[in-house]
């Protein structure tokens, strides 16, 4: 988190720029963290892989036909040593693995989960929410009536494993929302250490499980390209094997809204899963599958193609982390990510709720301020989630600009509210 001291300017002074920006009539946005047209390009050669003439997975599957279910096996292969998981123990399925997150909720609340007979609908359920985290695990859980519980993050970005120790003691306590590696949006990484509590502590509830969407298990902002944990092995050894539920996905690999899902966890929750899923579906697309595993290659294909996407977004996380210390310095603080797809912008206490407004206003869309939080309550309404992926470089700089006069314009507000 940085920090430090920049000179003071008054209400009039901030009011006036604020204002200037606003005639400037921008459209900018840092809502989410889409992948920018350039980094789409780079998988374009899916779109002309001849597959008309050899259209046959590597165990005999004709790719245009029904079934499959578990998905192509080349494709499983290729992640599952990416995620560290066993083939037999992965499947391939369709392109969101936010779809596969909510089904498997849902058919939790349905039919129960394997170490009870009983479904979750039927009795008191809660998540622990580490916050700030991503607002669609949490949008999943609110909309299906699911209480959360938000944790916050201790300093450095470490676990509170106390605090989720004490409340794994509460059975209503079923599932745990985790990004393990660059954590939407604070960018936090979980250690082997804080991996093998959270496999090992005690759970009043024998069903309890810790959704691990490694939704950035690739996405390296530096050449210290950090492994995914073997999460299922550490769970497997503690005697808690089927306590993991592992997501990924290709989203933010090839092409975002034409990728590839995965669901890696024991072979219990394999066996359920299947089980469900397949009233469902008759088999996910496996031509989409097959392109993957052909344009990709091998594991490590994968991580020379997410080395031309670092090559894109690093100009992008730089300027962002120049801008807002020349602006917000003594301000503000924000986090420095190693990898995956987000800034966390912590503005002064009470001021994140009306920077957002005034650079919406402006013409600067960012995530609504309380996103990153259960119910979209920021305790101390500071946190603004910043995604530099999409827009140009020159779009970014002038929307971080915009938006950091924002930040001190609302800060200096409320210090004349609390004056007046």
């Amino acid at each position: 988190m940085a920090t430090g001291t920049a000179a003071p300017a008054s209400l009039s002074e901030l009011q006036a720029s604020y204002d200037a920006l606003k005639a400037r009539g921008l459209k900018l946005d840092l809502s989410r963290g889409k992948p920018s047209p350039a980094q789409l390009d780079l998988s374009n050669a899916l779109l002309d892989l001849p597959l008309s003439a050899d259209h046959t997975a590597s165990d005999g599957t004709d790719v245009r036909n029904y079934g499959g279910g578990d998905g192509l096996p080349e494709l499983r292969a290729i992640f599952g040593e990416l995620l560290r998981v066993p083939v037999e123990q992965l499947l391939a399925l369709g392109n969101a693995s936010l779809t596969v997150m909510h089904d498997v909720i849902v058919h939790a609340l349905l039919h129960g989960v394997p170490g009870t007979t009983i479904p979750w609908r039927n009795q008191q359920i809660a998540f622990l929410c580490p916050s700030p985290g991503y607002d669609r695990h949490f949008a999943i859980t609110e909309h299906l009536g699911i209480r959360m519980i938000p944790l916050p993050y201790l300093e450095g970005g470490r676990l509170d494993l106390a605090a989720i120790a004490e409340q794994l003691e509460d059975p209503a306590v079923r599932g745990m929302w985790l990004v393990p590696l660059y954590a939407n949006p604070g960018g936090q990484i979980v250690t082997p250490e804080e991996a093998q509590a959270l496999v090992s502590l005690p759970a009043a509830a024998p069903d309890f499980r810790i959704f691990w969407d490694n939704a950035y298990a690739v996405h390296h902002l530096t050449a210290d390209e950090k492994p995914a944990i073997d999460v299922l092995g550490l769970a497997s050894a503690a005697g808690n094997p089927d306590r993991p539920l592992v997501f990924a996905s290709t989203s933010k690999i090839t092409h975002a809204g034409a990728g590839v899902s995965f669901f890696g966890a024991s072979p219990a929750n394999i066996a359920w899963y299947r089980l469900h899923a397949g009233v469902q579906t008759i088999g996910p697309d496996k031509v989409n599958q097959l392109r993957h595993a052909r344009f990709l290659e091998s594991a490590e294909g994968v991580r020379a193609h997410m080395r031309k996407h670092r090559e894109l977004l690093v100009p992008k996380f730089a300027a962002v982390e120049r801008i807002l210390g020349q602006r917000l310095t003594g301000h503000a603080g924000w986090t420095t990510p190693l990898g995956g797809y987000f800034v966390a912008l912590t503005a002064p206490r009470g001021t994140a709720t009306r920077a957002v407004d005034l650079a919406k206003a402006a013409g600067i869309l960012v995530t609504p301020a309380g996103a990153a939080f259960p119910y979209g309550e920021d305790p101390d309404d500071a946190v603004i989630r910043l995604a530099p992926s999409f827009p140009s470089l020159d779009e970014l700089e002038a929307a971080i600009d915009g938006l950091c006069s924002c930040v001190l314009l609302a800060e200096a507000e409320l210090a004349a509210q609390a004056q007046a």
